[in-house]
């Protein structure tokens, strides 16, 4: 990756766009900041400000290098969960093929850091931005761009598009397989999916590498679902491969993966019988980097198999009680700007009061307002004016497309770093 793009992240000046920041940093670079190893209760911070667990980020990247290697996966987190080049960096650091992405702002930003293999799971028919990929391709051999196609047009469209542009070497692209009838992007039937093949073969600009698709969108998902239709994305590869579709290969690309089967993916890619080269068995999860306290926690296939181990929930939300006009209620200063919220509410797991931490009994967030959120109080809960309450959130792509800069924080509250994204 390019580490100079990352040192210069580092020489950006902490000013009034990142909130939570302490205002009296206004001028240090990030690294001076850094380097300061100010706390997150002491050191000035302002609420809300939301904080990622070093340890627990730490723990959670070696855990799914591991899990990759020992089910000999290829891996390529899906980027769009936390649009971080310093964590991409950190992904491919440890072991990662390369970074998923889904459109062409978030690969912009890959690229602007020198990520030099890119999953896009989505077609693309933007003109400009095949445009753009075209002259990348063309500036780098060393990059490589695997891309979605799911549609005739959409084979034809981008041809179009490269053509224009005057593209030199081919776009590699994976014919998506749709979930099931009404789920959502990818083809439908094995007749279609041949039809997109044969359009991709037409053309001089795109090239067939695999098939893909994602098996968090089978309708009713359950274990059963999930690997019929797994088994069945693995016997379009094998289709292809006998009917010569890969002729010319060095590999055939078979991807899915999200966050919730990435043990089904495991083992019915561990079935995926010799084909006429090697398969790269790529898994693409990308919510496991911070994990959660709300919907990937239920959902984590390490709750199927934990003798694989576990991820840790790495986000804390920092607010501040500032209203508590009742027994039974009070507001504190983080809402629907700061926290996630589309998937669950928070959840309050913590209360700080004279720098002591203790459990956050008899308080339960109930709603949020744009900038407050709704606590609910009962008769054990010792809540003040005042106090900061730690909130676990639900959802990390939509926790981190909430904060610019992104405080980094060893268990004692010292920060250690700050992680910038690009939203």
């Amino acid at each position: 990756m390019g580490n100079e793009a990352l040192a210069r992240l580092a020489e950006e000046r902490v000013d009034h766009r990142f909130k939570g920041l302490p205002p009296d940093a206004d001028g240090l670079s990030v690294a001076e900041l850094a380097a300061q190893r100010r706390n997150l209760f002491t050191g000035g911070f302002t609420t809300p400000v939301l904080a990622l667990s070093a340890e627990r980020l730490e723990h959670n990247l070696a855990l799914m290098e591991t899990y990759a290697a020992r089910h000999g996966l290829a891996f390529a987190p899906h980027g769009k969960t936390s649009m971080a080049p310093a964590l991409f960096q950190r992904q491919i650091e440890r072991g990662a093929w390369g970074i998923t992405l889904a459109v062409p702002h978030q690969m912009r930003v890959a690229r602007a850091f020198g990520v030099e293999r890119i999953f896009l799971a989505n077609e693309l028919v933007d003109a400009a931005a095949l445009r753009w990929i075209a002259g990348e391709l063309a500036a780098d051999p060393h990059f490589r761009l695997v891309c979605y196609v799911d549609s005739v047009s959409g084979v034809r469209l981008m041809d179009a598009a490269l053509r224009d542009a005057g593209a030199g070497r081919p776009l590699d692209v994976v014919v998506e397989l749709a979930a099931g009838e009404g789920a959502r992007t990818g083809v439908r039937t094995d007749e279609e999916c041949a039809a997109v093949a044969d359009a991709v073969a037409a053309t001089g600009t795109l090239r067939l590498v695999g098939v893909a698709g994602y098996e968090g969108e089978v309708p009713r998902a359950d274990p059963e679902r999930v690997r019929a239709w797994l088994r069945r994305l693995v016997a379009l590869a094998a289709g292809f491969d006998k009917a010569g579709r890969f002729a010319g290969l060095d590999e055939i690309v078979v991807s899915a993966g999200g966050s919730a089967w990435f043990d089904a993916v495991a083992d019915v890619f561990a079935e995926i019988p010799e084909l006429s080269v090697p398969v790269l068995k790529l898994l693409r999860s990308g919510a496991y980097v911070s994990h959660d306290d709300g919907h990937y926690r239920r959902l984590t296939p390490f709750n199927r198999v934990p003798g694989e181990g576990a991820l840790e929930p790495a986000f804390r939300l920092w607010t501040q009680v500032v209203s508590r006009p009742s027994p039974g209620q009070a507001f504190a200063n983080a809402g629907k700007r700061d926290a996630a919220y589309d998937l669950d509410l928070p959840v309050a797991q913590v209360v700080r009061r004279d720098g002591a931490e203790r459990p956050a009994d008899g308080v339960t967030v109930t709603a949020l307002s744009d900038q407050h959120a709704w606590l609910e109080t009962t008769g054990e809960a010792d809540l003040e004016v005042g106090d900061w309450v730690g909130l676990g959130l639900s959802h990390p792509c939509t926790a981190f497309d909430k904060w610019q800069l992104i405080p980094l924080a060893e268990a004692d509250g010292t920060v250690v770093d700050y992680i910038r994204t690009f939203f």
